[in-house]
């Protein structure tokens, strides 16, 4: 048995280490009051994204720019991201970050409102990463279209299903947290899906469409 506690998180989060344009969204996203992803979480998402050869990437929660940084930083030198977010400014926080870090304007597709609203519009079966940042208590509802926006052989990733803690304990019985438990469940009882937890960040839940 291994344990992972707070100093291998800690390596893991210094590991790969953030540049400038990095750490300015980061404190962007700070200002705002809003929890961007980890080091360790943006770079398993470049990762992926890396191995998935992605070029058609959706990201439900834009922020501002931390993880479309990783993700960008991932994909194909030819491919678009598409970003949704309920809050226009923290987009505009966004674009700055991605052509700060040198992305020409036409690598990101910005949609501003609810995700639930804007991800019915998107095209079926032509995604390769799903990557999920938004509301928890609509997780089981971004699964779903999240498997419909990708091809097979897509990914999916939800970050923070640790929920800070709470996901392991018996006692929080909050309506969001019990969302992203009935979404792990979900995930790991699928037949069309191949899951793992990754303990990266505030836990980041990824599974490929079979």
């Amino acid at each position: 048995m291994t344990e992972f506690g707070s100093a291998h998180a800690a390596l893991a989060d210094t590991y790969v280490g953030e540049d400038a344009v990095l750490t300015y969204a980061r404190a962007q996203s700070a200002r705002t009051g809003i929890r961007a992803i980890g080091p360790s979480g943006g770079a398993c998402l470049r990762l992926l994204a890396a191995a998935l050869d992605a070029k058609a990437v959706a990201e439900i929660g834009t922020g501002t720019g931390v993880s479309g940084v990783y993700l960008l930083r991932g994909m194909r030198p030819d491919g678009v991201l598409t970003t949704v977010d309920s809050e226009p400014v923290r987009q505009q926080f966004a674009r700055e970050a991605y052509l700060a870090a040198g992305f020409a304007a036409n690598r990101a597709r910005f949609i501003p409102g609810r995700a639930l609203d804007v991800l019915p519009r998107l095209a079926d079966g032509q995604y390769d990463l799903v990557f999920c940042d938004g509301d928890p208590a609509e997780s089981q509802s971004y699964l779903a279209e999240s498997l419909r926006l990708l091809r097979p052989g897509g990914m999916v990733c939800f970050e923070g299903v640790f929920q800070e803690g709470r996901l392991a304990e018996p006692s929080h019985r909050d309506a969001q947290t019990h969302a992203v438990r009935e979404l792990v469940r979900d995930v790991r009882e699928s037949d069309d899906l191949l899951p793992a937890l990754l303990p990266v960040s505030d836990g980041l839940l990824c599974a490929v469409k079979r």
